[in-house]
């Protein structure tokens, strides 16, 4: 774990330590003084402040890793609802008209698109890759000018849904049943929207940026006279834990980005189509299942 480098964080902290650790070495170099003036600071005062700056720290991890794992279990309660309605699809539509498979395989891409078109949004993105390859030409013209794609993908597949009820292949009971599914899958989508558009205030990240970064430059001359020629180390021990923990709550505030750290959302997607695909006995292409969520 010491030399695990794919996921820490320390390649983006890497240059404000080595700062902290030359400011250090300059501090102990000068025995504290700057400009002739002896800075004395006793070493308490930055206990009573870490102390402070931890409990903080702590609120702000806490609140951070919230956002996170809620952004999980929605994509976890996204797998399971997508695989229940699958296996409705398959099972209950009783259709036995020569393009009744073909039919079927139809609203399953459309369950995959829009888990896709969600991963795109929540990630800003306006890629049309995986819409076109699972829609039609016609719902594809539809999408364009749209700015809440999985919605609309939603309404795809309301309009097969109803289609399917008008043919007389679902009846009442399993129309209320996967409505119910339409429904869990807009309760997740506005879940994910509303963790992605609201985050942590402001105030707080600046706050804690600020004093994590003031705590570390001012410590070098709380501990110059006490450590001597180990101030440099301890300070930088000190703030690597500090300024990582700071960088981890910046970082997983945000769970839909792109960033090491963050929700392994395409890994999430490649899951759910290679499942449901399965479970419909389609062609998977080059379809790989991934062997994590964790690598995206």
């Amino acid at each position: 774990m010491l030399f695990i480098w794919r996921g820490s964080v320390l390649k983006k902290i890497i240059v404000q330590l080595a700062v902290i650790l030359l400011f250090s070495l300059a501090i102990y170099f000068f025995k504290g003084k700057i400009f002739d003036y002896k800075v004395h600071l006793n070493p308490t005062i930055f206990t009573l402040i870490g102390l402070a700056l931890a409990i903080f720290m702590g609120f702000c991890n806490t609140a951070s890793y919230d956002r996170f794992w809620e952004g999980r279990k929605l994509w976890g309660l996204l797998v399971i609802e997508t695989r229940s309605f699958t296996r409705q699809i398959l099972s209950r539509v009783n259709d036995s008209s020569p393009g009744a498979k073909e039919e079927k395989e139809k609203i399953i891409k459309m369950v995959s698109a829009f888990c896709w078109s969600l991963n795109d949004q929540l990630r800003e993105k306006s890629g049309t890759e995986h819409l076109t390859r699972l829609l039609s030409v016609e719902q594809v013209q539809q999408l364009n000018d749209k700015k809440v794609i999985p919605s609309i993908i939603l309404g795809f597949i309301a309009d097969w849904l109803n289609e399917q009820q008008r043919k007389g292949s679902i009846d009442t009971i399993v129309m209320t049943s996967m409505d119910h599914h339409l429904n869990q899958f807009s309760n997740i989508s506005g879940g994910c929207e509303r963790i992605h558009n609201t985050p942590l205030p402001f105030a707080y990240s600046v706050l804690l940026h600020r004093t994590v970064y003031l705590y570390c430059f001012w410590l070098p001359f709380g501990l110059v006279d006490t450590l001597g020629w180990m101030m440099p180390l301890i300070v930088l021990l000190i703030s690597y834990t500090f300024i990582a923990l700071d960088a981890i709550i910046q970082e997983i505030q945000e769970p839909f980005g792109e960033e090491e750290n963050d929700l392994a959302l395409n890994s999430m997607c490649r899951t759910i189509e290679y499942s449901i695909f399965e479970q419909a006995g389609m062609a998977q292409g080059e379809l790989k299942k991934p062997d994590t969520y964790f690598v995206d």
